[in-house]
């Protein structure tokens, strides 16, 4: 494909794309580079980014189910965060930390159960319940995508760090399946977030040495 004929498909596909879409990806981008500050404001983008990708997702043409689902909880946990991250606990904020040997158990537990039952509600429970729904064609993709970020937004909300490297999982699949649905810039936005999570991930541990050293 040359030069002028990409650039055609990139202006085609930006003048396709639907204007809430945009809106959706722009607080998703503040979002990010807020978490990478570690600024609880955050939050706040979070929930107009995922309120919006929720309607996206749900579309007749897209059918990411495992991703709205995703959203409502990302909706849910931006609350729950925003509230964590406010709280005073003994006079003091929480603070960023590592993971523990619990946390990692709960963290491969959610993962792996996660994939299993969101995958089982996509292609074997709502099939059942729902006469209308149907399948998506991406749905073990799908679910990993939610059930890693589903992992990484908890560990997120508690200030762990290793929040980064979940949702880099779900970033990385996430790319060729929007691309694939027909989502480029959605695409482009997730690959823009996984880069931005390898710098979030390397601020973070510094800020995580800086608050271990001697006062």
């Amino acid at each position: 494909m040359s030069v002028s004929n990409y650039l055609k498909l990139i202006i085609d596909q930006a003048q396709f794309t639907p204007w809430l879409e945009w809106i959706a990806i722009l607080a998703a981008i503040a979002e990010v580079l807020l978490a990478k500050a570690n600024r609880v404001l955050l939050y706040p983008a979070g929930l107009i980014s995922t309120a919006i990708y929720t309607w996206l997702f749900l579309r007749p043409g897209t059918r990411l189910y495992a991703d709205a689902i995703l959203n409502i909880y990302y909706f849910a946990m931006s609350i729950y965060g925003w509230v964590l991250w406010l709280q005073r606990k003994n006079g003091t904020i929480l603070h960023i930390s590592v993971a523990n040997k619990n946390d990692w158990f709960k963290i491969i537990l959610g993962c792996l159960g996660g994939w299993a039952l969101l995958y089982a509600l996509l292609t074997r429970i709502f099939p059942l319940m729902f006469p209308w729904y149907a399948i998506s064609d991406v749905a073990a993709w799908d679910a990993l995508i939610s059930a890693t970020a589903w992992v990484g937004m908890w560990l997120l909300a508690k200030r762990k760090i290793e929040n980064w490297i979940l949702l880099n999982i779900s970033n990385l699949v996430a790319i060729p399946v929007y691309v694939y649905k027909g989502m480029p810039f959605t695409a482009a936005l997730t690959l823009f977030l996984f880069i931005v999570a390898i710098f979030g991930y390397l601020e973070w541990k510094k800020q995580t040495g800086a608050q271990n050293l001697p006062a």
